[in-house]
């Protein structure tokens, strides 16, 4: 089966997968484009997972300062190896990340972090189990994967500190 340019440039400009990729994967579901989106999302996932054990130490700090001068984020994002930390595509989800922790207000990054006796909304407090703001289908954990499947490496968002004048 030949996939059209325009129905490949489609998969592509939604999931961000490589053309190759995103041709298999509409040869996989006979040209599904909500399929092949599924698969390809799903495949990420799985590259996450194999790669969730490896050390990350390295990374970078980003900033956010919120266009009202009201909100500034510094958050720290690590990865395997310092190429990674060069890529655009981790120069963008550390950006993307900072913004959704002034937006969101997160209190940690998982929920393995909220004290036992405290009654909160994991999927509130928790800035993996959040919606990501630019993507509200998408939870923040699933952006992160995306981004392990683009760049290969394992991704670890390891802190983060949001300050709020008059807070």
């Amino acid at each position: 089966m030949k996939m059209s340019t325009e129905i490949i440039k489609e998969v592509r400009g939604r999931t961000s997968a490589g053309v190759l990729e995103c041709k298999n994967a509409l040869l996989k579901t006979d040209g599904d484009i909500e399929k092949a989106i599924a698969n390809l999302r799903s495949r990420g996932l799985a590259i996450a997972e194999k790669k969730s054990s490896r050390m990350t130490s390295k990374g970078i700090i980003e900033t956010y300062i919120h266009h009202t001068g009201q909100i500034g984020v510094l958050i720290e994002i690590n990865c395997e190896t310092d190429f990674v930390t060069h890529t655009d595509e981790f120069k963008q989800l550390a950006h993307d990340m900072a913004m959704q922790v002034a937006a969101a207000h997160p209190q940690f990054v998982t929920a393995e972090e909220i004290p036992a006796d405290a009654d909160l909304d994991p999927k509130e407090v928790c800035l993996l189990l959040q919606p990501f703001i630019k993507d509200p289908d998408k939870s923040v954990e699933e952006i992160i994967a995306e981004t392990i499947g683009k760049v290969g490496e394992n991704i670890k968002i390891r802190r983060f500190v949001r300050f709020e004048v008059g807070c």
